[in-house]
């Protein structure tokens, strides 16, 4: 699975105690970022909302964009 780099802004001591408890589980504080997203965002059904929305996506809204195009007159009418 491809990864993205972040940059997080975290209060000095939620930073110490994860540091901490990312050395008392052999991991990093990044992976335990990870995981708790991970879990966040599937707890929430992320995933079948994003299905949804893609198949969504691929339906259309039946707009219809294009058509020919307007006149000068037809443009400029008040």
């Amino acid at each position: 699975m491809a990864t993205r780099n972040v940059t997080l802004s975290l209060p000095d001591d939620v930073f110490r105690r994860a540091k901490v408890l990312a050395a008392t589980l052999d991991t990093s504080v990044s992976a335990l970022v990870a995981e708790a997203l991970g879990q966040m965002v599937g707890r929430d059904g992320y995933d079948p909302m994003w299905q949804r929305e893609e198949a969504l996506m691929r339906q259309g809204s039946g707009l219809v964009m294009g058509g020919p195009p307007l006149t000068r007159d037809q443009a400029h009418a008040r």
